[in-house]
């Protein structure tokens, strides 16, 4: 049977499903419920200063939905914990005791002074909790007062923020990052320069929900005003991947431990998540629509792939699909793709003809012999997979990998065996010569 434990960064933890820094890591009776489910670790909701912050009364939730109401997407402007540092200490001290075998990370934000983090660090340290996260990427409230995303976009205050919880505090220290940002591996390599045991990523991405369109006000609002919030949910996990892999792969900062974060709600994309980088994976958006129990079809879903791949331990994943990622320059510009469309599974819904028709390379039947029939011209065929993207039959619409030798109907062209890339291409200007 699949070993689904992990120790991440010194940090170990039963399975590598954790629940990221958010209202369900806010206090004690939600914590001891999502360990009682299952859940193989906690970042505890982001503690800060006393006296407290202020949330607003009203609406700090939103959601993109879609036309079954599925949620997409969340935007939230929740801000870190409104409860006196006090008490949530004595409660993460409380919930160790109780799980001792339980991942227990606590998000800090505090001013970006060193007095402010020298003050907090031991008080952490003293609950017996196994690390600390730097939330670095809060993109609302907390950033206008220079905290939370403000301090990650910047990468010397990353570094020199690390530096000083690496001096005061003995725990591993994980830093987590912004997507608000151009380029995250320059983050990741200042937290990395800092000493950082660790990086988390992604925080929320800045976002507006849209504007109620009888009175054109911005929603969700509060006495007729509306903030930016943090964007989150399934419709993030693509621009995670990317920003996970890029970490994975950069020379500067591969082999740091990744948590990731973003859009997971299944065992299938915390598998994504692992296989690019990630040593353990956070989850929030899918425990706030579906409750703490959704942890065990998780577990139990990643088990069961790795029983059926012969994979023993999560660490086996972790990585895997690195040296996949490329470079655009550096993809093979010899290979050639065709689709095919398989008759017997074809619904004849036309889909596949229409945005090839209207939208692509015209190279979709829609009639033979006066009849309905679906077929891929593979003259005109580019293998660009629109049509296999927007086909609603699962493998009715698949790619073919045309052989060394085979001719290209578009080009009249033999495929060459020899790969060849952009940096060497002819029609590059800046082409490499021998």
């Amino acid at each position: 049977m699949a070993d689904l434990s992990i120790d991440f960064a010194g940090i170990k933890s039963p399975n590598p499903f954790w629940l990221a820094s958010a209202p369900p890591t806010d206090k004690a009776v939600n914590v001891l419920r999502a360990f009682e489910a299952g859940w193989g670790g906690v970042v505890w909701k982001t503690l800060g200063e006393d006296p407290p912050v202020v949330n607003v009364h009203g609406p700090r939730y939103s959601a993109l939905l879609s036309p079954d109401r599925k949620v997409l997407g969340f935007n939230n402007i929740e801000l870190i914990s409104d409860r006196p540092l006090a008490t949530n200490l004595r409660e993460i001290r409380e919930v160790k005791r109780a799980f001792p075998d339980r991942a227990m990370v606590v998000s800090l934000m505090v001013p970006c002074q060193e007095s402010s983090w020298k003050a907090i660090l031991p008080q952490v340290e003293d609950t017996g909790a196994d690390g600390i996260e730097l939330n670095f990427g809060c993109p609302h409230g907390m950033s206008e007062r220079g905290m939370g995303a403000a301090v990650g976009q910047v990468p010397e205050y990353i570094q020199m923020v690390t530096e000083w919880c690496k001096h005061y505090s003995k725990l591993p220290v994980i830093v987590k990052l912004t997507p608000n940002i151009t380029d995250v591996r320059y983050p990741a390599r200042a937290a990395k320069a800092g000493g950082a045991d660790a990086v988390s990523l992604i925080n929320t991405i800045n976002s507006i929900m849209g504007v109620d369109p009888r009175s054109l006000t911005m929603v969700p609002s509060t006495a007729g005003k509306g903030s930016h919030g943090g964007y989150c949910g399934t419709a993030v996990r693509p621009i995670a991947l990317n920003m996970v892999a890029e970490i994975a792969r950069d020379a500067e900062t591969a082999g740091i431990p990744i948590s990731g974060i973003g859009g997971i709600g299944t065992w299938r994309d915390a598998l994504d998540f692992l296989a690019l980088g990630a040593g353990s994976v956070q989850v929030c958006t899918a425990a706030m629509v579906y409750g703490f129990k959704i942890v065990q079809d998780m577990a139990s879903g990643l088990s069961n792939y790795m029983d059926d791949m012969g994979i023993a331990s999560v660490a086996e994943i972790t990585g895997r699909a690195v040296p996949t990622v490329s470079d655009w320059r550096f993809l093979n510009l010899n290979h050639i793709s065709k689709a095919v469309i398989d008759t017997d599974k074809c619904i004849e819904c036309g889909r596949c003809h229409v945005v090839c028709e209207d939208t692509s390379h015209q190279a979709i039947t829609a009639t033979k012999d006066g009849k309905r029939h679906f077929e891929v011209k593979e003259e005109e065929c580019v293998g660009c997979n629109l049509c296999v993207s927007v086909c609603p039959v699962d493998d009715c619409i698949t790619l073919r990998d045309l052989a060394p030798g085979e001719i290209d109907l578009r080009t009249g062209k033999p495929v060459s065996a020899e790969p060849l890339n952009w940096t060497a291409h002819p029609n590059n200007p800046m082409r490499v010569t021998a």
